[in-house]
């Protein structure tokens, strides 16, 4: 390390460090104005820190892994992510790291530490594998952080981190609804016109829910068969201006047109048609809303809210999936439905969500390309629609090697293995 030279000038030190060399002639670094010799010192032994960091600042960081996510929730994660997502990681964070690993030093944390530690959480539960990348998923993005944005540490012990072996039965992760489930809901809830509207919608497009319930009529072009997703609807806790909010979209690949076919043009017509009907029925009763930006001290956007009209002098958010009178109450529409789905119907473990998976193995089966099926659902890897959306039926698996066996089973090989002939039967 180079030599640190503290000296006194005046009433004040200075500290002063010899660098390297620019057209072989002697470079320092100085600065002076400290009242004490030790702030001098310890000033300068900080410069040069940064120095040997290509002009990186390094603070040699005391925090502990817990106040240091809450650091990087409040200073990263609130300016770069989606609520929802932000909402996902605090309760990863309050239920597992800081219980887990949050008492040690952020400096201390090996690599070591961090592969015993997930190992040992894949153990002590019983989460999906999904669930698990979501919480290796906050754990290397803390670390990342840490070193390459603040230089809170000198190296990332998260880089190495991975997964242990997870056994997981796939039956268990999602719900592919066969026709029957569909029809028996469908026949079930025919008279909720808005909840069957929203279920096709979601049957025949493959829509995340919050792009289904984010829906308005100027987003739907009813003479071409386009849907224009760009927006999703999320929820805050309520206040008395209302809890749903306006959005992007959870991906920028997640904007897109959807074409629909006619099964699905002719339901929303006819729920379009029977909504203007109720707006004359409900008249001057029937709720509408508008878009209210929230901004920050400095003028920054950071949310629209989902605001009812109360004197009329704002312009109209056209939603299309309200109750009768208009009130919007975003994706709280399958709540109920899904209830009665459960107890009643008997269709256990199935969700709103479980259409659009639905929706990709049934394209995809029907011999759509993987990456037109990527396209439909606004996924930008090919690799996140077959690993969490496709599935294969069973039936469908049946059916494939049946045809297989029907079409290369020749006369010659059931002879050949002795299939027995029928009365009447040649070979």
């Amino acid at each position: 390390m180079s030599k640190i030279n503290i000296r006194k000038r005046g009433n004040y030190y200075e500290y002063r460090i010899e660098i390297a060399r620019v057209d072989n002639k002697r470079q320092w670094l100085s600065k002076s104005g400290f009242r004490t010799k030790p702030e001098a010192q310890e000033a300068g032994v900080q410069a040069y820190n940064e120095y040997i960091n290509a002009g990186i600042p390094f603070k040699q960081c005391d925090l502990s892994y817990s106040d240091y996510l809450d650091y990087w929730l409040e200073n990263y994660c609130k300016n770069n992510l989606k609520y929802n997502t932000i909402q996902t990681y605090q309760i990863i964070i309050n239920k597992y790291l800081k219980k887990g690993i949050g008492k040690y030093k952020l400096s201390t944390i090996t690599g070591v530490a961090l592969n015993s530690y997930i190992t040992e959480l894949v153990n002590n539960y019983n989460h999906s594998r999904t669930y698990y990348k979501n919480i290796l998923k906050v754990i290397k993005g803390s670390f990342r952080d840490a070193c390459n944005l603040y230089g809170f540490i000198k190296y990332n012990p998260a880089l190495t981190l991975r997964l242990p072996k997870i056994d997981e039965i796939e039956e268990e992760r999602r719900h592919v609804y066969t026709k029957e489930e569909i029809d028996l809901i469908l026949e079930k809830f025919k008279d909720n016109a808005t909840f069957i509207a929203s279920f096709l919608t979601s049957c025949f497009t493959g829509m995340r829910t919050g792009e289904v319930f984010a829906l308005t009529w100027e987003d739907i072009d009813l003479e071409n068969g386009i849907i224009d997703v760009q927006h999703s609807v999320y929820d805050k806790p309520k206040d008395k201006d209302g809890r749903w909010f306006l959005g992007t979209t959870k991906t920028i690949s997640g904007k897109r047109k959807i074409y629909i076919g006619e099964t699905l043009v002719k339901a929303l017509k006819n729920f379009k048609e029977r909504q203007e009907e109720l707006k004359k029925l409900f008249g001057k009763d029937y709720k509408y809303y508008h878009l209210e930006e929230i901004k920050t001290e400095s003028g920054k956007i950071t949310d629209k809210r989902i605001v009812l009209n109360d004197d009329y002098s704002k312009e109209i958010l056209n939603l299309v999936f309200t109750k009768d009178d208009g009130t919007y109450v975003g994706t709280d529409i399958p709540k109920y439905p899904f209830k009665i789905i459960h107890n009643v119907l008997g269709i256990k473990k199935c969700r709103f969500y479980d259409l659009r998976g639905t929706y990709a193995t049934k394209v995809l089966n029907s011999g759509t390309e993987i990456k037109d099926v990527a396209n439909l659902l606004g996924h930008r890897n090919v690799e996140t629609t077959e690993n969490y959306y496709i599935r294969s039926i069973e039936d469908n698996k049946r059916n494939a090697v049946n045809e297989f066996d029907s079409k290369n089973t020749t006369e010659v090989i059931k002879s050949v293995i002795g299939f027995q002939i029928k009365e009447g039967e040649t070979v």
